[in-house]
């Protein structure tokens, strides 16, 4: 009953006002090894699912029924060399985006440190998604100190015409989209576009997402990392061009700070946030980290839909 009334009141909204935090339905049910930051997941071939998190080398985890997880080791068990010059020479790489095309997995992955745009993106491909099959595809965007933009949190989009585009972005002058080469999966052109910005605020993590005649575009809201005391939400734009512009739900546009909010902490539930939309045979699926009371990052999952308005709701 309680479920219920959580979709009935979502698909009752109409304004931007963000949902009160009681409302949203708690984490579904995940078990085993399910301690997560910033994930990503992708549904493979054989209906099984691997997931990919921040970690050293890129942790990776599997599970044969979207409940039962377990690790299934690291991206680059070997070390990946080429990303010391961003982190000081950590091996935890941030934010990957974990992706299915073309009969291979496609990983956009982070490498920087706490706090600085002293950051990169790369790309690696696998024919299979396991542990030491992947090889380093090469730089895609970096940026400096110098820089207003922060390449960090890939998200890789395919539009309507077969375009390939990266949005990623972090604080700074917030989030951006650059085209790259469906071939290489490399950057084509020198153009940043911006899509989203608080005014130097708190804002990262973009996903975008086509559903019907709307490009979703979802971030992430206020501060990660943390632990409970994180303050992490998820929210969404929309925009009929994969480039924009963005409006939520009140016609705010996303570049002057809007953004309709889809879920955020609630009880024992702190900071939800770095989403990840998985389409599946149930419908879609909202991937994403949150905290519990002793400050452990957790995996979160909940069912996504669109409500007679056209706008997501979890439930």
């Amino acid at each position: 009953m309680k479920r219920a009334l959580v979709v009935a009141a979502a698909l009752a909204l109409t304004v931007a006002t963000a949902t009160p935090a009681s409302a949203y339905p708690a984490p579904g049910r995940v078990t085993g090894d399910i301690g997560v930051h910033d994930p990503s997941a992708v549904k493979r071939p054989d209906g099984t699912y691997l997931v990919a998190h921040t970690g050293n080398d890129i942790a990776l985890k599997t599970s044969t029924d979207r409940v039962a997880f377990r690790n299934a080791g690291s991206v680059f068990p070997g070390g990946a060399s080429w990303t010391n010059a961003y982190t000081g020479g950590s091996r935890n790489l941030w934010a990957p985006d974990l992706s299915y095309r073309n009969g291979q997995y496609y990983l956009y992955y982070s490498a920087s440190t706490f706090g600085s745009n002293r950051s990169a993106i790369f790309l690696a491909t696998s024919p299979s998604g396991n542990s030491g099959t992947w090889t380093h595809r090469g730089l895609v965007v970096e940026t400096r100190t110098s820089d207003n933009v922060n390449a960090i949190d890939p998200d890789l989009v395919v539009d309507d015409q077969g375009r390939w585009w990266l949005s990623f972005g972090s604080f700074w002058s917030g989030i951006k989209m650059i085209a790259l080469n469906p071939s290489t999966g490399l950057r084509s052109d020198s153009t940043i576009r911006s899509l989203a910005g608080r005014g130097g605020g708190a804002i990262e993590a973009p996903n975008i997402v086509k559903r019907g005649s709307y490009y979703y575009l979802f971030v992430s809201f206020d501060l990660c990392c943390q632990g409970a005391s994180s303050t992490y939400r998820v929210m969404v734009g929309r925009s009929t061009s994969v480039t924009g512009p963005y409006v939520d739900r009140n016609g705010v546009a996303l570049t002057s700070g809007g953004g309709t909010e889809v879920l955020a902490g609630q009880g024992g539930v702190h900071g939800t946030g770095h989403q990840d939309v998985l389409a599946d045979n149930d419908g879609d699926v909202l991937v994403y980290h949150y905290y519990a009371d002793n400050g452990a990052s957790l995996l979160g999952i909940n069912l996504l839909a669109i409500d007679s308005s056209g706008w997501p709701y979890v439930h």
